[in-house]
């Protein structure tokens, strides 16, 4: 259909002009202040889950699940006026290092930082949804979203992830961030249907998981500072890497280290690569001494 040069496109509801094509669903008065929920009704194959399966993933998803890279380790702690989050670098495809260098840990908006767990295209996908999900929150409500408020609709994303999750393409998160109300750092925890809990001190995701949160069982002080919150966050990789194979340690001669952020009153820091170098030579060096890493006093 045209009227005076211009052509409607009716299967997107949308005018094509000067202006090019503008759907109408951009041009509602009514618009909700949730992308996601917006991308599900404008267009549902442009979510990571829905996308997918649009393009025929089907089955048990077991063999698929086997080939896709998948991500490992994520920790996170709080500390007095801010939080903590730190991730190895391996990605693994079955018995396979798929990549060396990936990124595991993101901003997810100023005050907040997520890391990613399970399948690594999904999750980085799923991220830079949930980016641009609280900027539109933002841009439309004028105000921020209160850090309860983020941590619900990452698990609203994820539970848009269940069918996936269920042919053993799990994406599992873990959220953190400094709650401007309170002034401190809180941590959320997420299962692969989309469950959310948070958790207290320090929490670790992925399949290194449970050798680093036993190590920061150990390590973790109430009043750590963040240089003493990444020294432990890093010895806890270390450890997951020790005994996990899909946990990454640091790779001196590539020189890739762990990525480290911190979230406080001032914003997201990623530490830079130097300061992380440095931490990570002190910790081999110790190591060297000590190859189980430090010890806990026992009372």
């Amino acid at each position: 259909m045209e009227r005076q040069g211009v052509a409607t496109n009716p299967s997107r509801g949308a005018t094509v002009g000067s202006r090019g094509l503008i759907g109408t669903a951009f041009m509602g008065s009514s618009g909700t202040s949730s992308f996601t929920e917006f991308l599900a009704d404008y267009n549902p194959e442009y979510l990571p889950g829905r996308r997918m399966g649009a393009l025929g993933v089907s089955g048990t998803g077991s063999s698929l699940a086997a080939e896709v890279p998948h991500g490992t380790t994520i920790v996170a702690m709080t500390f007095p006026g801010g939080a903590l989050m730190a991730g190895d670098r391996r990605a693994t495809a079955g018995n396979m290092i798929a990549q060396r260098d990936i990124q595991k840990v993101f901003p997810a908006d100023e005050y907040s930082l997520v890391g990613i767990a399970g399948a690594a295209g999904i999750a980085v996908e799923m991220v830079k949804l949930f980016q641009v999900e609280l900027e539109h929150y933002e841009k439309i409500e004028g105000v921020e979203l209160s850090l309860d408020g983020k941590a619900n609709r990452l698990a609203t994303m994820i539970r848009g992830n269940l069918g996936l999750a269920m042919q053993g393409l799990a994406v599992v998160p873990l959220f953190a961030g400094y709650d401007l109300e309170t002034g401190s750092g809180r941590i959320f925890s997420y299962d692969p249907v989309g469950g959310q809990y948070e958790e207290h001190n320090f929490y670790s995701v992925g399949s290194g998981s449970v050798f680093a949160r036993g190590a920061l069982k150990k390590l973790y002080r109430a009043d750590f500072d963040a240089a003493a919150a990444a020294t432990a966050a890093i010895q806890a990789l270390y450890d997951a890497a020790d005994d996990d194979s899909a946990t990454g340690g640091p790779d001196t001669t590539r020189r890739i280290y762990p990525v480290v952020a911190v979230v406080t009153e001032e914003g997201y820091r990623r530490l830079p690569e130097d300061e992380v170098s440095q931490l990570v030579h002190e910790i081999i060096e110790a190591r060297h001494r000590a190859p189980d890493g430090p010890q806990a006093p026992l009372r």
